[in-house]
């Protein structure tokens, strides 16, 4: 089973690691290709780009700029470990034992406007760029463009036939994959809360299930799309009503 989620805007470079393992990102020449072009913008190009503040600019623009080559354990710090968002609460990597982490490293993989794909493990810089950020690279006009067939095809040489590849991705991210390129059927699991008398899918909650979903299949050792129908973690359960074989509804 493959998992795809997103990064996180919110990083953790702090925290003591449980575990000192880490691997090397494979898309990290294009990474340092886009760093080349962020290193050169001002903090106010960047606040312009990125629509952010003049303070998270100015973090931004130092952080383009002690971004370097070659990644260790002294400057950079391993991916599932330094994304500290909503989803990562959900999962919460910190409690999983060794042999989990190891399951997860096979399973899981970080969609990144800066990096691209990441498995837990890699090692990465603190950064702050969004897959929808309008970045020119040379001929590209956008971080979609650029990426391009870039994520899909490294995705395939990974997939084995009739794996099973569940999207926990926002549609923001997710766009940058290519899906009928995609060498599996894409399961999309969508998570519910009723609230006014309606189901409705409210961003936070969401956000965290998507972790906890993570967790459920590390958790339970998931290999099969049918085992994903039994998540109830936060009280969320499978509708039957309203799923469809490639759209998985829990509800609360």
């Amino acid at each position: 089973m493959k998992i795809l989620i997103s990064p996180a805007k919110s990083l953790d470079f702090d925290s003591e690691l449980p575990i000192k393992q880490h691997t090397k990102a494979i898309l990290l020449k294009n990474a340092a290709k886009i760093n080349s072009i962020l290193k050169k913008k001002s903090p106010k190009e960047l606040s312009e780009l990125m629509k952010i503040s003049e303070k998270l600019a100015d973090l931004n623009w130092k952080r383009n700029q002690d971004w370097s080559l070659p990644f260790s354990a002294k400057n950079a710090r391993q991916a599932i470990f330094a994304f500290k968002g909503t989803v990562y609460e959900g999962l919460d990597a910190y409690t999983l034992n060794e042999e989990q982490i190891k399951q997860l490293q096979g399973k899981l993989r970080i969609l990144s406007g800066q990096y691209g794909l990441l498995k837990p493990l890699d090692l990465m810089q603190a950064y702050r760029l969004e897959m929808g950020t309008k970045l020119v690279i040379g001929k590209h006009k956008n971080l979609y463009q650029y990426w391009d067939e870039t994520i899909t095809n490294e995705l395939n040489k990974e997939l084995i036939e009739n794996e099973p590849f569940v999207n926990l991705a926002s549609n923001e991210y997710f766009k940058v994959v290519k899906p009928k390129l995609l060498n599996a059927t894409i399961i999309t699991p969508i998570f519910k809360d009723f609230k006014n008398d309606k189901l409705k899918i409210i961003a936070f909650f969401a956000k965290k299930a998507r972790g906890l979903m993570v967790r459920y299949i590390i958790d339970n050792n998931i290999e099969k799309v049918e085992d994903l129908k039994g998540f109830n973690y936060a009280n969320y359960a499978f509708d039957v009503k309203l799923s469809t074989e490639t759209d998985l509804v829990f509800t609360r």
